[in-house]
């Protein structure tokens, strides 16, 4: 048995659609930050990095999210969610180190900020840039990552979930997602999805 430590507002929501989507069994652990329990000891034994997604398994507990996507598809094989071409595998986890390595970092800089700096001035700095560098991000998936319908074209993947929660956060970010229809189709389509409704009943 595998458990997803996750938490509301975060990315475990894209593992969390994925183990779904995969008919895994499963069971979770919702660790409240409202109550910085992403600090306690019991937490910081499984990640100390004090974050989620925390995905723990038979052989040990596995931290980041493209690496959960990843292997939550090797484990489960027969659902299809990643390509089995190697550059086409290869191009996946292009666009989900991309959403982790500098999606999500920009994200970040609006609460987040004092990962970087104690300074409030400059804080308040990180946040000014977030709507136009989240835009620019958005600009870069509707043109040259977002094949359509689907991340990797008429095939859903494990880059789908996450994307379907940067496509969230962009909107609460300031981006005009009237300008990126190919996002905006695609977060729709997410939004149909059993496993996508049934799991955000959850991530409320």
């Amino acid at each position: 048995m595998i458990t997803l430590c996750y938490a509301n507002g975060t990315a475990a929501l894209a593992p969390h659609i994925l183990l779904e989507d995969a008919g895994a069994e499963y069971e979770t652990r919702l660790v409240d930050f409202s109550a910085t329990e992403q600090q306690s000891p019991d937490f910081l034994a499984i990640n100390p990095k004090g974050r989620v997604p925390a995905l723990i398994t038979p052989k040990g507990t596995l931290t980041e999210t493209p690496a959960i996507l990843a292997f939550i598809t090797q484990i489960y094989p027969h659902a299809n969610l990643a390509p089995s071409d190697a550059f086409d595998f290869a191009e996946a986890q292009a666009f989900n180190l991309y959403l982790a390595a500098t999606v999500h970092v920009n994200h970040a800089h609006k609460q987040r900020g004092s990962r970087w700096t104690k300074d409030e001035a400059a804080q308040e700095k990180m946040r000014e840039t977030v709507p136009a560098n989240m835009t620019e991000c958005a600009r870069i998936i509707e043109q040259h990552y977002l094949k359509g319908p689907w991340v990797m074209g008429d095939t859903y993947s494990m880059c789908d979930p996450y994307l379907f929660v940067i496509s969230r956060w962009m909107k609460a970010d300031g981006v005009n997602l009237d300008d990126f229809p190919a996002i905006t189709a695609h977060f729709a389509a997410m939004q149909e999805r059993p496993s996508v409704q049934k799991i955000m009943r959850i991530h409320t």
